[in-house]
């Protein structure tokens, strides 16, 4: 039980007041190494070197047995968490989202390492991508950001249907001017080709590669372009006020807390006396 307990509040951020453990230091250093590791792989040159290519394989295989441990670790300390306890409590503690992100940073790779595929498949490089998800728990600003999006989350939708729209409407515009009634171009032969250049128009991007040659497209073109403007920004400043008011409401929670922990220390000193 207190080796259980000690796991614990060596594993569970909610454990401590602030700050990081030894070990979920270690975690974090390990997830970012094997980012590190997984850029590494793609150099061709490293690759032709025998000593590299085998280096990053026992490297590979040691991080997956390792975050197989820690996964196994935190499901069996989770029942120091009332709500986590028994079977019905671990199976409620593997499904949060962070349990699931741990499942996701070794079993993939796991699994085919065990079948006897080797560790430099592609599809194995791009799985490693999950192990982000374990480094969000301990970054504050990663909680802040769900909630923020779930603030906003009508307003983003209202804006991404906005978007949508006006990217159809541009497609099927072009279309009629430049692919029927205009010069016909290859580019704008059909509104699902034409989609693209409004993609490409309405989010700023630009690329060049297809554009109006007539007069009447390229009037078109402009007043979509400046409408473009609005449908980026749009988004963009509900989300950063919806942050912006989580951010406060994070810190005033945190102040009241602070607040209410003093009262609490002085009453009992009060008392002591």
């Amino acid at each position: 039980m207190e080796l259980k307990r000690q796991l614990y509040e060596a594993l569970a951020p909610e454990a401590r007041r602030s700050g990081l453990s030894m070990t979920n230091a270690c975690i974090v250093g390990l997830v970012i190494l094997s980012f590190l590791f997984l850029a590494l792989e793609t150099e061709p040159v490293l690759q032709a070197v025998p000593g590299w290519k085998q280096a990053f394989d026992i490297f590979n295989i040691t991080v997956v047995v390792i975050f197989a441990l820690e996964y196994v670790a935190r499901v069996w300390c989770a029942g120091i968490d009332p709500q986590y306890r028994g079977l019905g409590g671990r199976l409620r503690y593997m499904a949060k989202f962070y349990s699931i992100a741990d499942l996701l940073a070794f079993l993939p790779e796991l699994v085919l390492m065990a079948m006897g595929h080797g560790s430099s498949l592609l599809v194995l490089r791009v799985l490693r991508l999950a192990r982000l998800m374990k480094i969000a728990r301990f970054i504050p600003a990663f909680g802040a950001l769900g909630a923020a999006v779930r603030r906003a989350s009508s307003l983003l939708l209202t804006s991404l249907a906005l978007a949508v729209t006006l990217v159809y409407v541009a497609a099927v515009l072009l279309y009629f001017v430049e692919g029927v009634g205009g010069e016909q171009q290859e580019a704008f032969a059909s509104i699902p080709r034409a989609i693209w250049w409004s993609v490409a128009t309405l989010t700023t991007v630009g690329y060049g590669d297809v554009y109006p040659i007539t007069p009447l497209g390229r009037f078109c073109a402009g007043i979509i372009a400046i409408a473009g403007i609005g449908v980026v920004a749009l988004p963009a400043g509900v989300f950063a006020s919806a942050f912006s008011d989580e951010l406060r409401e994070r810190e005033l929670a945190r102040l009241r807390e602070e607040l209410e922990q003093t009262r609490a220390d002085t009453a009992a000193e009060k008392m002591d006396d």
